[in-house]
């Protein structure tokens, strides 16, 4: 069986730089007689919970290559009570085959409104079958044939459309109306990829996922700007000598062993060039890479189809760069900016605030869940933010008003100085510091803040709270940033 990517060519103006940056056959992906299901365990009651059941299979997601098939496990959780399915939440889990459960707001679903959960077992490429092998036929075909259909990216986005898939041929079990997408990080791309791509996805929560700039640096590993490069360089030199507030010392090895895990997934500088690429073909596949996931390229249309869509960032995240960028040419995008929130990482980082794990952001799929499949409750519009600058009392105003109405009971501004720029190692560090709103007027908050002598920029979010039917979704304005006069 094979799925063969349709191709769509970037051009980059002056530069014609021509690369395929990987779509998909959607005919192909729904074709349920392709999955070459294998049954590891058939329905089931989980044993330490027996109003749910459970069944394990191995699928077929693509032929990546000729002669190459990627199998993954799916494991189909479902009330015991034989109750059909008309709603599922897609997630990930690990590549063990063995039943993988649903926890948290997952959990809460299924068990609470009947809502099936499908987990797809996903990783890094490093760790899919064949390992290691995988990942080097990955970059050996990417080099060949400029082609992003051989890039991460691609194959994660092709597993939560396949394990839509496989939940489709359990006919006596799932029959959608409604399917929502959510996963962290590479999963997070996997889910925003999905929404994309499948028009059987009508919701999205993508977390610490990339939305408009490439996660990490450039997908050609060697073209990060030099001054990033130096600066990171510098970064672990100081953070080993203890001279980074906030950071600890036994941050340098895990962060440099991140770096190692990017650039191994990745095409190297010195291979594309070996292979014939120009300079304008690899400048292109480094943002090329990450088409098939770039949600805002396809923002006007995601939203006349109906898609709805929520985010969970950090602000902190290097792999979700153009935050900024992000809050000036699309402020409509529901989101939640966590401030100071990071990606994720061993307790050796010292990275306190990891969006994936905090309470909140699990309450925010079980609220938005809630919204989209059962309409109990509201999605919050993002507040519009004005701001007005106090050279006499070198304060900041912001004020936060709803579009919709909406009065959250919880509004706080939250505020960094002088950050460090994407991509840098410092950036993840910075200091974010709060002050909370006054309501002033119908759906109308408002705050200031003091800015110090000296200070070149103000980085600003505003975080809200909205309790509605026993959920409560957070979410913020855009991240913006003011020059100081």
């Amino acid at each position: 069986m094979k799925i063969h990517a349709l191709t769509l060519f970037v051009s980059l103006g002056l530069l014609r730089a021509e690369i395929q940056t990987g779509s998909y056959d959607m005919a192909a992906i729904r074709d349920t007689s392709t999955l070459e299901t294998k049954v590891i365990q058939d329905w089931t009651p989980v044993v330490k919970d027996p109003s749910v059941r459970q069944k394990l299979v191995e699928v077929t997601i693509c032929e990546w290559w000729p002669g190459q098939k990627v199998r993954l496990p799916v494991t189909f959780n479902a009330p015991a009570s034989g109750a059909v399915c008309k709603q599922i939440v897609v997630g990930n889990a690990g590549l063990a085959l063995k039943p993988a459960a649903p926890t948290g707001a997952m959990l809460r679903l299924l068990k609470e409104k009947g809502v099936g959960v499908v987990l797809i077992g996903m990783s890094t490429i490093d760790a899919m079958e064949p390992a290691p092998l995988l990942m080097s036929g990955m970059k050996e075909h990417m080099l060949k044939t400029k082609d992003a259909r051989y890039t991460p990216a691609w194959i994660w986005g092709m597993s939560d459309m396949r394990a839509i898939t496989a939940a489709v041929a359990e006919k006596d079990v799932f029959q959608l109306e409604k399917v929502l997408v959510t996963g962290g990080s590479k999963r997070g791309v996997a889910t925003a990829a999905a929404g994309i791509h499948d028009e059987r996805v009508t919701a999205i929560l993508p977390v610490v996922a990339p939305i408009i700039d490439p996660p990490g640096g450039p997908y050609v590993h060697g073209m990060m700007p030099e001054e990033i490069t130096k600066m990171n360089e510098q970064f672990i030199v100081d953070l080993r000598a203890g001279k980074i507030p906030g950071a600890p010392i036994t941050a340098a090895e895990p962060l440099l062993a991140r770096e190692k895990i990017r650039a191994d997934e990745r095409i190297d500088l010195a291979a594309a060039k070996a292979a014939g690429w120009s300079e304008a073909e690899m400048k292109a596949m480094c943002t090329g890479a990450w088409e098939v996931c770039r949600t805002t390229n396809y923002w006007p249309a995601l939203k006349q189809r109906g898609l709805e869509v929520f985010y969970n960032q950090g602000s902190n995240d290097n792999v979700g760069p153009g935050l900024i960028e992000l809050g000036q040419k699309f402020p409509d995008l529901p989101i939640y900016v966590v401030p100071g929130g990071q990606h994720g990482g061993a307790k050796e980082t010292g990275f306190t605030t990891q969006v994936g794990g905090l309470p909140e952001v699990d309450e925010n799929l079980y609220a938005f869940a809630m919204h989209h499949f059962f309409a109990t409750r509201r999605m919050v519009a993002p507040p519009k933010i004005v701001t007005q600058w106090s050279e006499s009392k070198r304060s900041l105003h912001v004020t936060a008003t709803f579009p919709d109405g909406s009065e959250p009971q919880k509004n706080e501004l939250w505020t960094a100085l002088d950050r460090h720029p994407d991509y840098s190692m410092q950036m993840e560090y910075d200091a974010w510091s709060s002050v909370p709103m006054t309501k002033t007027g119908t759906a109308t908050y408002e705050a200031d803040v003091t800015v110090p002598a000296g200070t070149k920029t103000v980085n600003y979010v505003t975080v809200h709270a909205h309790e509605e039917a026993g959920s409560t979704i957070t979410l913020s304005s855009p991240a913006l940033q003011t020059v100081v006069p």
